[in-house]
């Protein structure tokens, strides 16, 4: 086995879960992700935690084929309580991705993967209450769409997750400063995006590898009717073995009043259609770790580089939206990405404190 195999294991067990003795934890992770799941379940051992592996063929991540054979052959769907009763009884939980074929869920028709999203949301609801890592196996279908050597991913993804999590805490919290006393922020690349929203009252979150692995960016949650203006996602989204290039949002009073996309834009139409809370944004990240440098059409990946920016149309996480503010609520939440490398800036409160990628709290900013 890989020495970073059980290096990552460590990470998760130790650092994002915080595995405890007694700990009830739920494993999910496909057949390919062999190995690891070895490796934690190992450490799961030492810690003396009780786990079980456990997925859903809702969600067709863990075990695609078997996810694509029940989506396509069943057209509504009923929240699994029984999966929901697991989560319920569950102190933590582990998501394993990795694909032989990213593409297995591509042929399931999108509205069939909105309804099963839908039923599956109360599950969701529980599992995010409680302490949670999504993690990524370096697999050769993932491998394949990324364009890079078995090899080449490999050490992608460990030099990406293999880090010193509290060296990455620090340098994201000076960002995180600057947002949490924000109202409005301002993001512009180019002439297709210039976006404003308030984030009055919302709290910033530090991603250090705690729940999503690797880490490596700052979130929070506009103020569900503060979102104006247009957005240009210029980065491919990659959602249910479907790719959507181009994507453009535009938005009045917090909601999507138009949309396109270059391709798939029925996809892109499917997601915004869910329900009423998929037509506002839940999330503004901003990524910042300088350790993943390409794009490899992996979101947990791709959202976290350094000079970009990214937006999710769908429910904002419970712990950004302060008291007493208005948290968006949607069985959806889908991430897109914008390139700041080039002109572009991020502004708060009407100071620049991003430039071409580059922040105002390192070398090389020009104000």
């Amino acid at each position: 086995m890989d020495p970073r195999i059980r290096e990552h294991a460590e990470i998760i067990v130790e650092h994002s879960l915080e595995i405890r003795p007694g700990d009830n934890v739920v494993v999910s992770a496909p057949s390919v992700a062999d190995d690891l799941e070895v490796a934690v379940y190992e450490l799961l051992a030492d810690a003396g935690a009780n786990p079980i592996s456990a997925t859903s063929p809702l969600e067709g991540r863990t075990n695609p084929r078997a996810g694509r054979a029940y989506l396509r052959n069943r057209e509504d769907f009923e929240t699994p309580a029984h999966h929901q009763a697991l989560f319920d009884a569950a102190d933590a939980f582990l998501i394993v991705r990795a694909f032989e074929n990213v593409a297995e869920v591509g042929d399931v028709d999108p509205t069939t993967m909105t309804a099963a999203s839908k039923a599956n949301r109360p599950v969701q609801e529980v599992r995010l209450a409680k302490r949670w890592c999504l993690t990524q196996f370096p697999a050769v279908g993932n491998a394949q769409i990324a364009e890079m050597s078995t090899e080449a991913y490999e050490n992608f993804v460990w030099d990406a997750v293999i880090r010193d999590w509290e060296e990455q805490r620090d340098h994201q919290a000076e960002m995180v400063e600057i947002l949490d006393d924000a109202d409005e922020v301002r993001i512009v690349s180019g002439d297709s995006t210039d976006l404003t929203m308030s984030l009055a009252g919302n709290l910033t979150l530090n991603d250090y590898g705690k729940k999503n692995l690797p880490g490596g960016e700052v979130f929070t949650a506009p103020v569900p009717d503060s979102v104006e203006g247009e957005v240009h996602f210029d980065l491919p989204l990659y959602h249910n073995g479907r790719e959507v290039t181009d994507a453009v949002l535009r938005f009045e009073n917090g909601e999507v009043v138009s949309h396109s996309a270059g391709k798939n834009e029925e996809v892109l139409t499917a997601i915004l259609e869910t329900d009423d809370g998929a037509r506002r944004l839940g999330e503004l990240g901003i990524g910042m770790n300088r350790g993943i440098d390409e794009f490899t059409y992996n979101m947990l990946f791709d959202e976290k580089m350094g000079d970009t920016v990214h937006m999710a149309v769908g429910s904002a996480y419970a712990e950004t939206v302060g008291p007493g503010n208005e948290r968006n609520e949607s069985a959806t939440h889908v991430d897109m990405i914008v390139d700041m490398a080039d002109e572009s800036f991020i502004e708060v409160d009407g100071e620049v404190v991003q430039r071409n990628g580059t922040f105002r709290f390192e070398a090389g900013f020009e104000g």
